[in-house]
């Protein structure tokens, strides 16, 4: 075993001077020697090593490309969703500035302080009492209602949001033909986030798409806060009244900046302040009528001017001394663009005209 050692020892010392000679030699020999050596070494010997490394360099190559390209896609879709946040965000607040305006006093702006566990059906706004947030005020954003403030400290306030067990608030149709509680729909999964309004009279029957708001019974919430649209009917025991599913105003994704109401806001009304949904569709049923009305005028004034080209036509075929009707022959254009009615009541003219010079010869 010491043998085999020793001659393998032996072994590696005598072929690591033969690799000293060799490079020693290489050095030694002149420049157009040593690349015509390499040359020949290369397309023999080192030729599979020379092609795996031409190999890996393409693979590393592809990789670095690859890895730029995902950086790049990245950094595209990061800036892409930054700003359309930041556009979402500036829609959110030109829409409640808009509402301020509307408001113009009575009111609180307030932020949404970032969520620390806990109740997920109740967010923290950056208002307390210092500036005359209490309880039971209701908290607002431009879209409708999105809860009512449950308590309060010196600087800070707790909000309840409308998918809260505890949220009740009076509602009604915009048209005010049915009233009901509103209250979350105590579902699972996704309809875990729907409003129902329960207690609406029988008689009364929502479409699906009725905008609902605060009816202003109560003291909590003033009339005219839009809560959500109706979805469509549920089917309960209740015979006496009907249930409808609302989606609701305001989603929690959509709660940015918010309003607090002051008791002598609330007082007042909010009437006008928010845009109804039943106004909106008078609205575009009013321009849809506007364009109808405009087509037909189009439409009426077409008619009248091929008519009076009809009339110009005729007299000038009077004047020309041709007769029209009796046995003769009628001169008129080949090709008139008028509509059967037209041609019926022109046929009348035409008569008249032609009992004329008949009434005139004799």
């Amino acid at each position: 075993m010491a043998r085999n050692v020793r001659g393998e020892g032996r072994l590696d010392t005598g072929l690591v001077l033969v690799c000293v000679a060799l490079a020693v030699l290489a050095l030694l020999s002149p420049r157009r020697s040593r690349d015509e050596v390499a040359a020949v070494l290369r397309a023999s010997v080192l030729s599979p090593l020379v092609q795996l490394e031409a190999r890996a360099s393409g693979v590393r190559a592809a990789i670095v490309a690859r890895n730029d390209l995902l950086t790049t896609r990245g950094r595209a879709v990061a800036d892409t969703l930054s700003l359309r946040a930041i556009s979402d965000e500036n829609a959110t607040l030109r829409k409640l500035l808009g509402l301020s305006a509307r408001l113009q006093d009575g009111f609180v702006p307030a932020e949404v302080l970032p969520s620390r566990g806990g109740d997920e059906f109740t967010i923290n706004l950056t208002v307390g009492s210092n500036v005359g947030v209490q309880p039971f005020l209701p908290v607002v954003t431009a879209d409708g209602l999105v809860g009512m403030v449950e308590s309060v400290d010196q600087g800070s306030s707790s909000v309840i949001m409308w998918a809260h067990p505890d949220f009740r608030v009076s509602g009604m149709s915009v048209d005010q033909n049915a009233f009901g509680i509103v209250q979350p729909h105590l579902a699972t999964g996704p309809e875990r986030w729907l409003l129902e309004m329960r207690g609406v009279p029988f008689r009364a029957k929502l479409d699906s798409g009725t905008l609902i708001v605060s009816s202003g019974l109560g003291a909590t919430y003033p009339r005219g806060i839009p809560v959500g649209t109706v979805i469509g009917e549920l089917n309960t025991p209740e015979k006496w009244a009907r249930t409808y599913l609302v989606k609701p105003a305001v989603l929690p994704e959509n709660i940015g900046p918010v309003l607090v109401l002051m008791p002598g806001r609330s007082q007042r009304g909010v009437n006008g302040v928010w845009t109804s949904v039943a106004a909106a569709d008078s609205a575009a049923r009013a321009v849809a009528a506007a364009g109808d009305s405009v087509a037909r005028a189009a439409a009426l004034d077409e008619l009248a001017a091929r008519r009076a080209a009809f009339d110009s036509l005729l007299a000038d075929s009077l004047a020309a001394g041709d007769t029209i009707g009796g046995g003769l022959g009628t001169r008129l254009p080949a090709r008139l663009p008028m509509r059967a009615d037209s041609v019926k009541r022109d046929s009348v003219r035409r008569d008249s005209v032609a009992r004329r010079p008949t009434a005139g010869r004799n």
